[in-house]
């Protein structure tokens, strides 16, 4: 017996439940978790499905054709024990990249990441401690287009279905950006637009702020402002140096990025125009 995620999308209209809950039922398929939302701006439909079968997903997949055509509905099935084949990029910070490596690594984060992508090498000793391949793809020349060549050409060579931007300090360009859209998830210090450019947590220091926030995203043509995943913000005082600001920074950038991986992964996030659902 597998388990399967089915997702999908479609305009809202009445039967669409009982239709999946039916078909389901003709595949001799146990339903065990399910969530939906229908958008009231939008009158979008979203759903996640989690069932268990013993067919395979080819054939699930194939079968559900005729449903989702009547319902104009996109979709897609996950076999649940499937990993996510997982490209990260890197550049110098290394926190979130650590954090990533170690869920890996004890199996609390379902991706397998067969390369890590940097435009610095600072980072590929810590690759190599985890056995994954390293591929240092400096900007030569101010050659960016160049080397975003390289990275989808990567993308492409091992299959990948996710992209991580794991304090990847590069402006993306549009063209890779609509390569990647809907499969490439950032995460940035929630301080923007007010403290921007380098040392963002020295500029907060210098203002007295009281809340160190993080928020992670999907990656758009617009730096920074695609669909929100995930966000989180911890309360700090007077006390706190620059330094520990900086600590505490990175520490919720990890999590913040980690979680938004495990509800991609999940298929808990459905993209719903410029933001998201996010069936948590």
């Amino acid at each position: 017996m597998n388990t399967f995620i089915l997702t999908l999308s479609c305009p809202d209209k009445k039967g669409i439940v009982a239709a999946i809950s039916n078909h389901l039922l003709t595949q001799d398929a146990n339903i065990v978790e399910s969530a939906q939302y229908s958008d009231p701006s939008t009158r979008a439909f979203f759903m996640r499905v989690v069932f268990e079968s013993k067919n395979s997903e080819q054939k699930l997949s194939e079968d559900f054709k005729d449903l989702a055509t009547s319902f104009s509905m996109q979709y897609h099935l996950k076999n649940k024990s499937r990993k996510t084949r997982t490209l990260i990029l890197v550049s110098k910070a290394s926190h979130c990249l650590n954090d990533l490596l170690h869920r890996v690594y004890s199996d609390q984060l379902s991706i397998e990441i067969p390369s890590i992508v940097s435009n610095h090498n600072t980072l590929e000793k810590m690759a190599s401690w985890h056995q994954i391949p390293f591929h240092h793809l400096p900007i030569e020349n101010k050659d960016k287009a160049s080397q975003e060549q390289k990275i989808l050409e990567l993308i492409d060579k091992l299959d990948i279905e996710l992209v991580i931007l794991a304090r990847y300090m590069q402006i993306l360009s549009p063209n890779f950006c609509q390569k990647v859209h809907g499969k490439a998830i950032n995460i940035h210090h929630s301080f923007l637009p007010s403290f921007k450019g380098a040392k963002p947590y020295f500029q907060a220091y210098d203002r007295g702020v009281k809340l160190i926030g993080a928020t992670s995203h999907y990656v758009t043509e617009n730096l920074d402002e695609g669909p929100i995943i995930e966000q989180e913000v911890i309360r700090v005082n007077h006390t706190y140096t620059p330094q520990m600001l900086t600590k505490v920074g990175n520490d919720v950038e990890s999590l913040v990025l980690a979680k938004a991986i495990e509800y991609h992964v999940e298929r808990r996030v459905m993209i719903d125009g410029n933001k998201t659902v996010v069936f948590n």
